[in-house]
């Protein structure tokens, strides 16, 4: 949805998750593999901290990225963060596509599996994700909608 906002409202974008693989010169499964979550949560955390956010920028970052390092404190000094709460089944269906199957921690994963291991990660990471300045049930709005509600909120 980051991507959406950003080209209808010309804003900069920025995917962490792209920046780590061209960083790192492989893709996060194999950084996975070969350097195990602790190394990669340790990279993410430092590539994060090296955008200059006060550029008016639209930020993406992978599910993990709040909940570690003082992620989530670092940005909400940096700028404005937006948790775009979704259930647990809305995740499955974004998962479940191409996007998901190159997730390390969603690998080999049947739907049902996936469902649950979504449903208790979102229960550990919650208390993270509600630190964010803005929380937009985001379930049934468009990008629009949501660029709507964080523009209401800056003002």
């Amino acid at each position: 949805m980051g991507k959406k906002i950003s080209k209808s409202n010309d804003i900069p974008f920025i995917d962490l998750d792209r920046q780590f693989v061209e960083h790192s010169q492989m893709s996060i499964a194999d950084f996975f593999d070969r350097h195990g979550e602790v190394k990669f949560r340790e990279l993410e955390s430092s590539l994060l901290k090296t955008i200059a956010l006060d550029k008016g920028l639209i930020v993406s970052t992978g599910g993990g990225t709040p909940c570690f390092h003082d992620n989530m404190e670092w940005m909400n000094r940096a700028g404005i963060t937006v948790y775009l709460k979704l259930p647990p089944k809305a995740l499955l269906k974004r998962l479940s596509g191409k996007e998901g199957v190159q997730r390390p921690l969603l690998k080999g994963k049947s739907d049902e599996e996936l469902l649950e291991f979504i449903s208790e990660t979102l229960a550990r990471r919650e208390e993270y994700y509600d630190k964010a300045k803005l929380i937009i049930d985001a379930h049934k709005l468009n990008a629009n909608e949501v660029m709507e509600l964080i523009s209401q909120h800056n003002n």
